[in-house]
């Protein structure tokens, strides 16, 4: 900056190799450089721009040059490092020279600012005359301070020295229009101080508040708009404002790049169908060059801001790439779970116990799930995945103990099966042959079934580790299970109990002691034979009435046998018509519980009925065999009726003896007659009444009468064949041959043709009574 016309533009050009416009001397002094103009120094590093203001003091602008003067000034003061002053050397030691307007202005620009930028000011004395610079410089120093003191500061600055502010440069140039190459030497030996600037110990190595580059554009918008509004410019705040928008920029360039990066893409694309093998290490790396980059192009920024837009940046990504962490976790625990049931179902099936199979399993497949998830954790994330582990832990807790629970049911129900078996069958065979011992028996079996059901079962579920009271709880399940079978079992067979009543009265009534079909000759007692198996079925019966699997005592035979088998006190009651209690009106038993109870006094009066009814035809049936046995056996006539035949036929009598020829034919006729009654079984016919015997013996005496001649026949022809073959025997073993003895064979033939002997009689009667 500096008045109108004095050569600015024309240093900045020897200077920094820019091209800036310049003024035409031949033409006249007027205004060359209008508004701020901007352009790259060449070849010096690092980058430097370089800004040529319009001059002050130009009579062009009139009234506004001061607005746009202190516009100007503001806005070099805002951006730049370095300020060059350009004066001329005869102004230096005058009051009013133009250059004290100038940096007047520039000071109480400088005041607007709430904290200095530490920016340094080059006073550039134009048209060195003779006098030294060392005499120059103290004057130009001693100026500076006085207006510096005189500038009105903030209560803020009272005391601030001008050092806080400005670091002061002063150098001289000759004059560029008569000492041209020497100026051009002491602008070259100027522009060596600008390489490296701003290294320690340059010419803006102490500058604070700095603008990186690429958000330069935007900081110098914002700071000309502040500055047309004729606000109050707050560098502070306007750095932090540039840093916020540059920093989110950025921010939001690398996000972008991010979600488009493709191994990032084949990651999320991966995790959604299985885990990813260095799921963590994959993504931190992605992560970590997202982030580098931010930080590469953001760390010049002001570092509040920075770091703010970066943690945002970061909470950003890890809020894209959490739902892929979770599949991933989600992965892991599911896949660990499958894995951790197949080993403990192995464990399980090669004979391990199970409390050890699930410590051990439950133990190496958490430690398994935390390698994975070491595997999958993302360094920038500080996410608390205990949750996961949590789950995955109440899964595999919920697994052990439906398979605890399946495995007890399972070897319950085995046991249980064991016993059902076990006891059914005996149960069933006990009580079928109730007797006064059957449920002492029950008994016994009971406890021994239940014992070795119980040493099975407490063997098998040692290695479950359960405590005490479990372990009391399912064994006296076992154990009420084993008496609920037999139970069961009497229930049901008290359901029949009536069929097995009359099956135990007909084996009883209808066979001996030896278990041999009775015959009923009329010799047996049917009274006290009925008497006994109806004893033996009521026996039956007092046994199926209770379950008696405790040790009391009860009077349940007594009771029945009183009331259903003493008929004699029956009937004496009710002869004397005396009213009595009746023991078997009652639903229930004494000392015996309706829960025990499996037939009720009611029931068994009705059932005693009800069997004495179906089993009374077969004692009647009896008895009418034993009486009609007993008319078949007695065929002889009565004393008087064998007197009078004595009497009577004694003439015929002794006509038999005179002639024997009458008792041959009348013994023939016997032996006739006893054939017929043995084929034609007429004692057995005339058993069931005399109109079925008599219609039964008309349809068979004809077919009799037939069957009886053959064979007559036939035997008649024996004895003659059997006589040849012997006496064929006979002669060819005394040497003779069978023709020889020809002659004999007519009376042989005679002989046998004759009449039949008494034995061969006797043969004859025997083989009829035989067919």
């Amino acid at each position: 900056m500096g008045p109108q016309s004095s050569g600015k533009s024309t240093l900045l050009n020897h200077l920094f190799g820019t091209n800036f416009r310049e003024m035409d001397a031949f033409k006249g002094r007027s205004q060359t450089t209008k508004g701020i103009w901007m352009a790259r120094c060449a070849g010096i590093e690092p980058c430097t721009l370089v800004m040529d203001l319009e001059g002050t003091d130009g009579r062009e602008r009139g009234e506004d040059d001061t607005a746009f003067e202190k516009q100007s000034a503001l806005f070099a003061l805002a951006v730049s490092d370095i300020v060059l002053i350009n004066m001329w050397c005869h102004d230096i030691g005058r009051e009013q020279a133009a250059n004290k307007p100038l940096l007047k202005t520039v000071f109480q620009v400088m005041m607007r600012l709430f904290s200095p930028r530490k920016t340094t000011l080059m006073f550039v004395i134009r048209d060195k005359t003779r006098t030294p610079l060392e005499n120059l410089e103290p004057v130009l120093r001693e100026d500076i301070q006085k207006i510096w003191d005189s500038v009105p500061k903030p209560e803020a600055h009272k005391e601030t020295p001008l050092s806080d502010f400005f670091n002061v440069e002063v150098v001289a140039l000759s004059s560029y229009e008569e000492k041209e190459e020497q100026f051009k030497d002491q602008v070259a030996s100027l522009r060596q101080r600008f390489f490296h600037s701003i290294t320690p110990g340059g010419l803006a190595g102490d500058r604070r508040g700095v603008v990186p580059a690429s958000g330069f554009s935007f900081s110098a918008q914002e700071i000309w708009k502040v500055i047309k509004e004729n606000k109050d410019l707050d560098l502070p705040a306007h750095k932090v404002m540039v840093a916020t928008v540059r920093c989110e920029e950025i921010a939001n360039e690398k996000y972008g790049s991010f979600v488009a990066n493709e191994k990032w893409c084949q990651i999320e694309e991966a995790v959604e169908s299985g885990p990813v093998s260095g799921f963590g290490k994959k993504l931190s790396a992605i992560l970590n060059i997202s982030l580098s980059e931010y930080d590469a192009e953001a760390i010049y920024f002001d570092e509040g801001v920075r770091s703010a837009k970066r943690q945002q940046l970061e909470e950003k990504l890890l809020q894209l790439v959490q739902p892929a962490h979770q599949s991933m976790l989600s992965h892991i625990r599911s896949g660990t779970l499958e894995k951790f049931k197949e080993a403990f179902d192995k464990a399980l099936n090669a004979g391990d116990g199970f409390s050890l199979a699930a410590q051990t399993c439950t133990q190496s497949y958490m430690a398994h799930f935390d390698e994975w998830h070491a595997d999958a954790v993302i360094e920038q994330a500080n996410w608390d995945t205990s949750k996961a582990r949590d789950k995955l832990r109440r899964d595999i807790d919920a697994h052990i103990a439906s398979v605890h629970a399946a495995k007890l049911s399972e070897l319950t129900s085995s046991f249980e099966a064991k016993l059902n078996e076990a006891l059914s069958g005996p149960v069933e065979a006990l009580l079928d042959g109730a007797n006064s011992g059957t449920w002492a028996a029950i008994k016994k079996l009971l406890r021994h079934e239940t014992a070795l059901a119980v040493a099975g079962f407490s063997n098998a579920i040692s290695g479950f580790d359960m405590d005490g009271q479990s372990k009391d709880k399912l064994i006296a399940s076992l154990e009420n299970y084993a008496r609920g079978v037999v139970e069961a079992k009497a229930r049901e067979e008290s359901g029949r109990v009536l069929i097995r009543m009359k099956d135990r009265f007909s084996m009883l009534f209808s066979h001996d002691s030896e278990s041999m079909p009775r015959i009923w000759t009329g010799k047996e007692d049917i009274r006290a034979i009925t008497k006994t198996a109806r004893s033996a079925s009521l026996k039956l019966l007092s046994v199926m009435v209770a379950i008696r699997l405790d040790d009391d005592v009860d009077n349940i035979e007594t009771t029945l046998s009183s009331a259903l088998m003493d008929t004699k006190n029956n009937a004496a009651v009710k002869d004397r018509s005396i009213i009595t209690f009746d023991p078997l009106a009652s639903s229930s038993w004494e000392k015996i519980p309706s829960s025990r109870t499996l037939i009720t006094p009611v029931q068994c009066k009705s059932l005693w009925r009800q069997f004495r009814t179906e089993t009374e035809y077969t004692v009647t049936q009896a008895i009418s065999a034993q009486e009609a046995h007993k008319r078949n056996n007695n065929w002889l006539p009565p004393p008087w009726a064998i007197a009078a035949l004595v009497v009577l036929g004694f003439n015929e009598f002794m006509t038999l003896l005179r002639n024997p020829l009458y008792l041959g034919v009348i013994f023939v006729g016997f032996l006739l007659i006893k054939a017929l009654w043995v084929q034609l079984d007429i004692s057995g016919e005339f058993r069931n009444g005399a109109l079925p015997g008599l219609l039964s013996l008309s349809s068979k005496f004809l077919p009799t009468i037939m069957n009886l001649l053959k064979r007559l026949a036939e035997e008649g022809q024996k004895p003659a064949t059997a006589d040849s073959q012997r006496n064929a025997t006979k002669s060819y073993q005394n040497g003779s041959s069978p023709l020889s003895d020809s002659s004999s064979s007519p009376s042989s033939s005679s002989a046998s043709s004759g009449v039949i002997s008494p034995q061969n009689g006797t043969e004859y009667s025997n083989t009829l009574k035989d067919d």
